[in-house]
């Protein structure tokens, strides 16, 4: 079948939004029509090259949309459900999903190469193979993805505000509750307002935070941060680390720092060390350059503070698990969705949105995609 979709053809060159050919579901697979699709900085990493990724591709990993059609062997899912991607599968027979850490799951070795389990994609543009951004490339009208990646939601949940959680949200909650392990009247800094940064603010709102400091260069990202949970903004790590001197007891600093910010650079992590008290956790959520491999920091303080650093992978999250929760949080008014979506674009503008989101004017774009 034909579907519109955003190719990327090489590093940092445009999206080109144009007619790819998709192959039907194969054993196992899952053809579903896509309805909404957030924007994520990740995507943008493959443009850049900061993330290893095969070109051509069709980006697109946090989405929304309906079943259509499925492959042989498909018993979870029928045509109608509406479904939730996750870019990280969950085969649920591996080692890592037997220890409810399925965030690690061995199947995505091979999906996050683009390709599917049989090796080979099932997207084709003039003459050749186009891959597929976590073989799932929700910046398409229409996606041919591994049923290990999908989780069924309610019919009634907003598929647009649905999306966000296929990434970003699970990803940014997860960062606090699960890798942050946030506690009931600990103060915690976010550094790096983003979507995931926001919802990381929420995570830690929710998990019971006495103080969140958020922390963003841009002011309309501060002021966002403060309708998310965020009880005090800085701009900079070091206006933060006066700030959490100031205001936890004795000057003992935060209990966690969660480091969302676009890009994630190795100098950068003595400050976050800093803010943090004896004792504390640093998570790295922000994806760095394969090729950066030097981090600052003193390991004296590691050491005979016991500080801890953390990296952590789709927030720790089961997704299984965690998706239908955050959505249940959604519609019960604890978790903001609609809040985040900061401005809708279709697949032509795709460009201009990944402008928006390096001119810091959105906490998080989405596409609504468009059917003929």
């Amino acid at each position: 079948m034909k579907t519109k979709a955003a190719v990327l053809w090489d590093r940092n060159q445009p999206w080109s939004v144009e007619e790819v050919d998709l192959d039907p579901p194969k054993a196992g697979e899952v053809l579903v029509k896509m309805i909404h699709t957030g924007m994520c900085h990740s995507d943008d990493h493959v443009v850049t090259g900061d993330m290893p990724a095969i070109t051509p591709i069709v980006g697109g990993h946090e989405g929304a949309g309906i079943v259509e059609e499925v492959g042989e062997g498909v018993t979870s899912l029928k045509p109608g459900d509406h479904v939730v991607p996750m870019f990280i599968p969950a085969c649920g027979q591996c080692r890592w999903c037997a220890q409810g850490r399925s965030n690690l799951c061995d199947v995505g070795g091979t999906l996050m190469m683009g390709i599917g389990l049989d090796g080979t994609t099932r997207l084709h543009a003039r003459g050749q193979d186009v891959y597929t951004m976590c073989f799932l490339s929700t910046f398409s009208q229409y996606a041919v993805m591994n049923a290990h990646s999908l989780v069924k939601i309610p019919d009634d949940i907003p598929l647009d505000a649905a999306a966000l959680v296929g990434c970003g949200v699970t990803t940014g909650y997860g960062s606090s509750v699960h890798t942050a392990k946030v506690q009931p009247g600990e103060t915690v800094v976010v550094v790096g307002i983003g979507g995931v940064g926001a919802a990381a603010v929420q995570g830690a709102r929710i998990a019971g935070a006495e103080q969140i400091v958020a922390v963003d260069p841009v002011e309309f990202k501060r002021e966002q941060a403060k309708i998310f949970g965020a009880t005090h903004t800085a701009a900079s790590v070091e206006e933060a680390t006066e700030l959490v001197r100031s205001i936890t007891p004795d000057g003992m600093m935060a209990d966690a720092a969660i480091y969302t910010v676009g890009v994630a650079r190795g100098p950068e992590v003595a400050g976050l060390m800093t803010l943090v008290s004896k004792g504390g956790r640093v998570v790295v959520t922000a994806v760095s350059p394969m090729e950066d491999t030097q981090v600052t920091m003193s390991l004296f303080e590691l050491t005979i503070w016991q500080k801890e650093l953390r990296g952590t992978l789709f927030g720790a999250a089961n997704g299984r698990k965690d998706i239908p929760q955050l959505l249940r949080l959604y519609q019960s008014g604890q978790l903001l969705l609609d809040e985040m979506i900061t401005n809708r674009y279709t697949l032509e503008t795709v460009n201009e949105g990944y402008k928006d989101m390096h001119a810091g004017v959105n906490i998080r774009g989405v596409i609504d995609i468009e059917h003929g």
